[in-house]
């Protein structure tokens, strides 16, 4: 059965003490260039199944055809985890995920199925 997707999110991870500037250009550059996008907070410090610090975009399935191959552009040398929002969180941060730069941990057993 396919679900449908209804939206995107983005999780920029960075080192809050070595990264952090990386990260603020890509966000920087996000609003910028892709108003539509719902910048999320800060995280400093890991939150939910995410093992390090990280903040998200979400993002109407319409702009994955210019946001996703921007960020694999200008995402430095951050890593970005990339799902689809189908209201399964399991599956969406784990067997439908797509990683930019090497792929960090989730602690994916604490979410739902």
């Amino acid at each position: 059965m396919d679900l449908p997707i209804t939206g995107w999110h983005a999780h920029v991870y960075y080192d809050p003490t070595t990264t952090k500037a990386a990260a603020e250009t890509l966000r920087e550059g996000i609003a910028a260039g892709f108003p539509a996008a719902v910048l999320g907070r800060w995280h400093e410090v890991p939150v939910g199944p995410h093992t390090a610090a990280m903040y998200q975009v979400a993002f109407a399935p319409e702009l994955f055809p210019r946001l996703v191959p921007w960020l694999a552009l200008h995402r430095a040398a951050l890593s970005v985890l990339v799902h689809p929002e189908t209201g399964r969180q399991r599956a969406d941060h784990t067997r439908h995920a797509l990683w930019m730069g090497p792929p960090l941990p989730l602690k994916a057993e604490i979410l739902p199925e």
